[in-house]
Parts: C-alpha cells; structure tokens; sequence
C-alpha cells in the first residue's frame, strides 16, 4: 500500500536531547532507548470515515516522536497498518449501498491526504490487512499448532480463537483487572458472549467465512483475519519483537494492544513485544470525547475545504499535552490561528534576539514526555521579544525557523 509524500527535514545545530516517553506498561515516564535504527509502529485507521481530529491528535504525538528521533541522529523505522478489512468497514459500506473495497480505497486516500496537509512524516512501511493476510494465515496456523489458539465449539462456524493466557504475560501492558477488561472486550469490537469461546476474554484470530461476507482461501478454512492480529503480523514480520514504541490512541490499550502483544509473546516466546506502549488522550467536542459513533466529529477533510489553515489545526491539537483528553473548541483553533500569525510575523522580521535559548528550550521541553504546551510558550516568548524589536541577531530567525519546522512540523 502506497504511503503519502515525505518532506525534507532541516537538521537543526546544537545538542539534542535523547527522548523520555511515558510507558502505558510500567506507568513511568522512562528513556527511550533506540539503536542506530528507531523502531515504532503505531495503529492505523480502519478506513471506513473520514480523518477526525483525535486520529490526527494521535498521529501528531508520534510524529513528534519521529521528529526528536530524526534530531537525534537515528534512522527511523515507522510501520502503519491500514485494517481494510473488518466488521466496521463492512457494515458500513451496507448501510450506504457502496462497495467496500471501493470505500476503504476512498477514505485511505483521503487519510494520506490529511495527513500530508498536516506534515505528518510517513511510515516506511504502510500496510492493508487484506495484502498482509498470507502472513497473517502463517501465524494464526502456527499458533494453533503450538497449543494456544482452538477452533470454537461450532459446526457451522468454527472460528479460531487465542486463548487470552496464552502468553503467560496477559494483562502485562494495560495492567486492568478482569471486570475492567470485560468492560472493554465487550465495548471496543470483543465479542465475549460468543457460544463456543473457552473464555469470554479469547480474542478472534480468524472468522470463518459467512454468506455475503468477504472472505480468502487458506489452510485454514475460508475466512478473514481478526483485528488484534494483523498488527501483531505486520510490526513482528517488519521490526521483529522489542522494537522501541508502540503507540496508539488510549482506547487501543485494552482490547488491541494486550493482545498484540499476547499474540506475539506466545509466538516468540520472547517478551516484551514493544519496549514502550505510547498512547494518546481522546479529543473532546462540546465536552463529550469525538467518536463516529456519537458523530460529533470535526473532520480533518472538512477544515481543509473550508480553507482553514492546517499549521494552526496543527497548533491547535500540540498546545495540549498528548497523553491529555481535552477539548476542540472554535477558542482553541482562534487561539492556535493567533498564535501561528504571531510567530509568522515575529520570524519574518530580519533580526531577532539570539535563538540558542529558544532552541535548547524547545529540545528539552519535547524530549520531557512531549510536552508541547511549554514547547510553544517558548517560541512565543521569544516571537513577543522579537516583536518587541528585541535582539539584533540576523541568523536568529531562519534558525528557530528551521528548528520550528523540524522539531513541531509548523511550517512557518
């Protein structure tokens, strides 16, 4: 699958500062520790509406991610799945009469185009589950040789199941009790009245094939993959087990990333799956979080035909803090709007005051755990004194220029 247009990034002088990150697992903010190559996967979209602003919260947290990566001199690895194929797609396409190949096309193309409009770096690699499903066959086959996965109690339909233990680990990432786990299983896609499950808590790997339904030849019947298993296939087959950063919105924790993870655990025999499970806050609209299924969405798409300005979208969505669930309101794009005037104005000046100060602020308020909120007080510090006429320094602005670019992706 094709990912959207990257852009050069400006190297921007002086020390950077290695990236500490909040980890879901341990509930610390800890150091990340990448090798040459930075590894990380983060979920994608299910293609089935259009780019809200809480996938586009998600994806700017783990771009900055990639962008302090980048500045620590490491090569980075990114991986990003597209689940072109599953329940939620499906009932959609029927509800609209559309095709759902057709459907998952359309809002796949829309998705890149957000995400370029937002100068979101690309993943290396961007995958489909359908194009991944000959690897997910391999795995699913595998693990029901090795014990922990069964074929439900069904004739007609006998689909496979993990057995939620199977990794000895479960419950290692998000740390919930059972009845908290429950809840969500049955909240976000589990099916835990399903007759025929060993456990209400077993995840699908593979759903036998139903009339009307699309569906592929395998060793294992006719069918299509689960959900949690096409990423567990797709981030071991391209990063292998331990990479740096699994990241996600905090809604993935629990089903998606506890089995993730599992699946992969059980596989290998080798633990962690990710060094760092990375999630970010819901966005909020009129005080309730912005889901499709209450539709009180704020569409990314939707904001560009109405010619508004993606760096302050961009602004907008950084000014609070990533892990925080908080609110989209018109003040809170009039204020991003204002802001980005403000700095195109202070760095379009011929002088400034010295940027050095600026520079090491901003590295060291996004290598603490992104906080982007004192990132930007700092550059409006510094574009009020420029303003101000502060500060004689003709190399100042091109530089915090370039190191707004590269560290924020604010193009300015």
């Amino acid at each position: 699958m094709q990912s959207w247009p990257s852009r050069p990034v400006p190297r921007v002088p002086g020390t950077p500062r290695p990236l500490r990150l909040h980890d879901t697992a341990t509930g610390e903010i800890r150091p990340t520790t990448p090798g040459a190559t930075a590894t990380m996967y983060v979920c994608g979209i299910t293609p089935y509406d259009a780019t809200h602003l809480g996938h586009a919260a998600t994806y700017l947290a783990f771009d900055l991610v990639h962008r302090l990566w980048l500045d620590n001199g490491h090569e980075v690895h990114y991986v990003q799945n597209v689940t072109d194929v599953d329940d939620p797609l499906l009932e959609r396409a029927e509800r609209d009469q559309d095709d759902w190949v057709v459907l998952g096309m359309r809002e796949t193309a829309l998705f890149r185009e957000d995400m370029a409009a937002l100068r979101v770096l690309p993943p290396r690699d961007y995958l489909g589950a359908v194009e991944s499903i000959p690897e997910i066959v391999e795995t699913v086959a595998k693990l029901l040789a090795d014990g922990v996965a069964y074929r439900a109690d069904d004739k007609r339909y006998p689909d496979i199941y993990f057995d939620h233990n199977g990794s000895g680990r479960f419950g290692s990432v998000s740390n919930y009790d059972e009845p908290t786990m429950a809840r969500y299983f049955a909240e976000r896609g589990g099916d835990p009245e399903r007759p025929g499950k060993r456990h209400p808590l077993d995840a699908l790997l593979w759903r036998c094939a139903r009339p009307g339904e699309p569906s592929w030849e395998s060793e294992l019947g006719a069918g299509r993959p689960g959900w949690h298993v096409e990423c567990s296939v797709i981030a071991l087959n391209r990063l292998g087990m331990t990479f740096d950063v699994q990241g996600g919105g905090s809604d993935l924790i629990f089903p998606h990333h506890e089995f993730s993870a599992a699946h992969a655990e059980a596989l290998t025999g080798e633990h962690p799956f990710a060094r760092h499970y990375a999630h970010a806050g819901m966005i909020g609209l009129d005080g309730e979080k912005m889901s499709k299924s209450r539709g009180n969405l704020v569409f990314v798409s939707r904001l560009r035909a109405d010619h508004v300005d993606m760096m302050a979208v961009r602004l907008g969505l950084l000014s609070g803090h990533y892990r925080a669930d908080r609110a989209w309101t018109a003040d809170v794009l009039a204020d991003a709007e204002a802001r980005l005037a403000r700095w195109r104005a202070a760095l379009a000046r011929d002088t400034g005051p010295d940027a050095t100060d600026t520079i090491t602020r901003l590295r060291d308020h996004l290598a603490d755990d992104l906080d982007t909120p004192q990132a930007l007080r700092a550059v409006d510090a510094w574009a009020d004194a420029a303003l101000a006429g502060e500060g004689g320094d003709h190399s100042a602005p091109a530089r915090l220029r370039d190191a707004v670019d590269s560290l924020l992706g604010v193009a300015v």
